[in-house]
């Protein structure tokens, strides 16, 4: 594989872009230069420097290429308040992003990497969350649809349910015929999934089926209507188990942060016209 490599300079320029917001400014004694009389000392420039060392993957610039970039970041930073543009209402908005950002990793991030997943967490939870793999008969729904467009697509289903599963037919045959999709053509199958993979609605109503073989009745998902038939389930010895770990890990990571999300949304006062997002 190539590798992929980038030049000193540019990769100093992104990443003391960053530094203007993450590091913190620590003005100590030794006074290395001045911007228009903001100081930049040697012990900060130091820090800087020793930070970035390990980035570069080539040549290293000098400590006066380095230099000259952190005085071309503080100009920057001056003529952009200058200009006011931290007033800006679209550079609030980015700037708020990031301080969300911050956020979350000054709060959460020591508690991320207290998560450990063993085997047997591993296995445990594959047990009860395997991949599975599935065919459909399907009935698209857009997100906007109004209730006419869904009372029609679900009219839709029940005949292909009524009239054409119940007459005999496959199921392959009915969803080569009747489905949309791009599964259509092979028979509504959609291949072995994972539950990170599949609409929460159908992972559920397909799993339920236990059995490969069964068939599901009519299941709504964010994306219409479903028909759904377990065709198998994979064995915990066909899977790749650090996959497993990492769809528990970031499940963990999920739940962390919907449980402090939702103490600080308990101490705040939010009120939402939920009629208006429907």
């Amino acid at each position: 594989m190539k590798k992929i490599t980038q030049k000193p300079t540019s990769v100093f320029f992104s990443l003391v872009a960053g530094l203007v917001v993450f590091s913190g400014t620590s003005l100590a004694a030794t006074e290395l230069a001045k911007v228009n009389g903001k100081m930049i000392s040697l012990e900060e420039f130091n820090k800087k420097y020793q930070t970035l060392l390990p980035l570069y993957q080539n040549k290293t610039p000098t400590r006066a290429v380095v230099l000259e970039d952190l005085i071309k970041r503080e100009l920057g930073i001056q003529e952009a308040k200058k200009l006011k543009l931290d007033a800006d209402p679209e550079v609030q908005e980015e700037m708020n992003t990031v301080l969300y950002q911050a956020l979350l990793r000054k709060q959460l991030s020591k508690e991320f990497e207290k998560i450990q997943i063993t085997d047997t967490d591993a296995k445990v939870f594959y047990t009860k969350n395997p991949d599975i793999r599935t065919s459909h008969i399907f009935v698209a729904l857009a997100p906007n649809a109004t209730k006419e467009d869904e009372a029609a697509a679900l009219k839709r289903i029940k005949e292909i349910q009524d009239k054409e599963l119940k007459s005999g037919k496959s199921f392959a045959e009915v969803a080569q015929k009747s489905s949309e999709g791009v599964a259509a053509p092979m028979g509504g199958d959609i291949d072995y999934q994972s539950k990170a993979q599949l609409d929460p609605a159908y992972y559920e109503a397909a799993l339920s089926l236990k059995t490969p073989g069964k068939v599901s009745g009519i299941v709504r998902s964010q994306f219409g209507f479903h028909i759904i038939k377990l065709t198998a389930i994979r064995p915990w010895g066909e899977v790749d188990p650090s996959a497993v770990k990492q769809v528990l890990f970031n499940e963990r990571k999920q739940d962390m942060f919907d449980r402090y999300m939702k103490a600080l949304r308990a101490k705040a006062q939010v009120q939402v016209r939920n009629d208006l997002v429907k």
